[in-house]
């Protein structure tokens, strides 16, 4: 097999051969179609997060093909299609496991971080934590579901029952959620980096309300906004956009430092609620929904080999969408 590896933080990432992995118990082994790249991919490769596995192959929006079962497993099928997720593993007796909050694990294992991930052509995953994808045909447009789709999903059902919504940062999963807000009826305004007319008007292309910088407020207040952009200084300015009683969620699992804010922003029964990684019961939720909510994903794709250049453009913001690389 072939694989782009990690070696070291803050490095360019590496072409390796390797021998195909052989699937151990409970789990299997997966020909990857596509893996879409995620700015949580940029983290890991930067060294913003807590140490992780090292040497590591990124990536956690894989979609691919069921090759071989490991011992004990007999779905998903040999040949079926499946999709692999950030969370990769979870211990299952911690006290947030036994309550139904699996995305909060004590003891995890995440794709493309604590275990090897898709920036290959094979991966070995979890079987239970391997989604099918009956009925999802195109491996490309469905991998940004995987992360992008799933997050933005569970930070939208903590944005409660708001009807206008906000969304700072409209890359892979501001670009996916907005499409679901449209169907659920809900208004979206669109917030970009000052100046970025590319992204309004692609915002504004799929249904948004208003689309403008960061830095300008909408014009109405919201009842809730979601930031998905790793930027801290977006927090104060997302609570001046909510109303009374409003909610800002934070999507990422990594941001810059909050600065310091008054109180009165806050006051009123504001909120400011951070989203951790997902559950399988998210997944489930979201893949259901999907081919009807979802209309149109948005793809730059890149091969294998130039996985580099796709983390380079996506923190550059070259494309629209998100990037996705095809072995």
């Amino acid at each position: 097999m072939k694989a782009m590896v990690l070696s070291a933080y803050r490095t360019p990432l590496r072409m390796e051969e390797r021998p195909t992995p052989v699937p151990g118990p409970g789990e299997i082994r997966v020909r990857v179609e596509a893996c879409a790249v995620c700015r949580t991919d940029l983290h890991v490769v930067d060294g913003e997060l807590p140490p992780g596995k090292m040497p590591v192959v990124p990536g956690h929006e894989i979609v691919g093909i069921v090759e071989a079962h490991g011992e004990g497993v007999t779905a998903p099928a040999v040949g079926q299609r499946v999709g692999i997720p950030w969370l990769g593993h979870t211990c299952g007796t911690c006290p947030y496991c036994t309550s139904h909050r699996e995305n909060l694990c004590d003891d995890p294992l995440f794709t493309g971080y604590t275990r090897d991930g898709g920036f290959a052509t094979h991966v070995v995953a979890d079987a239970s934590y391997a989604f099918a994808l009956d009925g999802f045909d195109d491996p490309v447009s469905t991998a940004p579901l995987m992360c992008a789709g799933l997050i933005g999903w569970r930070s939208l059902k903590m944005a409660g029952e708001a009807r206008r919504v906000g969304l700072y940062g409209f890359g892979a999963a501001s670009h996916l959620i907005a499409q679901v807000c449209r169907w659920q009826g809900r208004e979206f305004y669109a917030f970009t980096s000052p100046g970025d007319q590319a992204a309004q008007q692609h915002a504004l292309s799929l249904g948004a309300s208003w689309a403008g910088g960061s830095d300008e407020p909408p014009p109405v207040l919201l009842d809730a906004a979601i930031i998905f952009a790793p930027v801290g200084a977006l927090v104060p300015a997302a609570l001046r956009a909510v109303r009374k009683g409003g909610r800002v969620v934070c999507g990422g699992i990594h941001m810059s430092d909050i600065p310091q804010f008054p109180y009165s922003i806050l006051w009123e029964e504001r909120q400011v609620l951070s989203v951790a990684n997902l559950t399988r019961d998210d997944a489930r939720e979201f893949l259901a929904l999907a081919p009807e909510a979802v209309a149109k994903v948005t793809t730059t794709t890149y091969p294998l080999e130039r996985a580099n250049d796709a983390l380079a453009d996506l923190r550059a913001g070259r494309f629209q969408g998100a990037a996705v690389l095809v072995p």
